[in-house]
């Protein structure tokens, strides 16, 4: 397969419209159509099923699909680092949790930066269960992961630090004013459902919670008094007025490491990970 067949065809699989596809890509429809044909043709399967009114992916589009992006992404990443080798300073992609750990991170880029010959740091900030494909697919170069809830397959680590976690709650809450509480009790609040994350597939977890992607959302709609969350106790720091952490006794610890993919040879990520773990 060529490159420019898999573009193609991610984009058709995406949009699933050939003529917003052919338009994203600058191209005429009946070109990306026959281009795809022919890759259908080649691997003896349908990729996309066709009517006169819509476009589906099948199973197996739903598998090339995937590995499209992933290998799309590491061609695009092998152009990046090939060129940064090339100049004096190199630059490490550093994907981050949106609003978890920025104590810890403010503080591990400020001293990678009195390294001698540090490279430029880049930080790429994304919503739950993104860091390993973006690792994996040459996306990012390192990456804060919280076990046991980010999946790590795949990736070297190096631990940082364990912590307890904490249930965060509208102010006004009753549960609000105690000074610790266990799973059993939140879980008898019917009146605040547990937030539903997305899984690394894009589904959701079955029940009554609203489904969220990132903390962000997650925190306005516990102060609206929709849902609650259990989270690492350094993602509750400064939190905004309205909200308030309580411990959670009986839930289990969380471990930040800091990964990246066990084929990487950069020596710029060799030297913010020993300052990660020195620090």
């Amino acid at each position: 397969m060529e490159t420019r067949e898999l573009q193609y065809f991610a984009a058709a699989a995406e949009e699933l419209h050939f003529g917003k596809a052919a338009e994203r890509l600058g191209i005429a429809q009946p070109a990306l159509s026959r281009t795809i044909a022919q890759l259908e043709r080649r691997l003896g399967v349908t990729l996309l099923e066709r009517t006169s009114r819509k476009v589906e992916l099948t199973e197996a589009g739903a598998v090339l699909l995937a590995e499209a992006r992933s290998i799309l992404g590491a061609v695009a990443a092998a152009e990046r680092r090939t060129r940064e080798a090339a100049q004096a300073r190199p630059r490490v992609v550093f994907a981050v949790k949106t609003g978890t750990a920025g104590d810890l991170v403010a503080k591990l880029l400020d001293a990678y930066r009195a390294e001698p010959g540090a490279a430029t740091v880049e930080l790429l900030l994304c919503e739950a269960h993104q860091h390993r494909r973006l690792l994996l697919s040459g996306q990012a170069d390192v990456a804060l992961l919280h076990l046991p809830f980010d999946p790590a397959e795949g990736l070297d680590t190096e631990t940082l630090y364990t912590e307890a976690q904490v249930a965060v709650l509208p102010a006004g809450h009753p549960l609000a004013a105690r000074t610790q509480i266990r799973n059993a009790e939140l879980a008898g609040q019917p009146d605040l459902p547990p937030a539903r994350w997305c899984r690394v597939d894009g589904s959701y977890p079955d029940g009554p919670g609203p489904e969220v992607r990132n903390l962000g959302q997650v925190y306005q709609l516990i102060a609206l008094g929709r849902t609650t969350v259990v989270v690492p106790e350094s993602a509750a720091v400064d939190l905004r007025r309205d909200l308030v952490a309580v411990p959670v006794l009986d839930a289990p610890p969380v471990t930040t490491v800091i990964a990246w993919p066990a084929h990487s040879r950069q020596r710029a990520v060799a030297d913010l990970v020993r300052v990660a773990t020195r620090l």
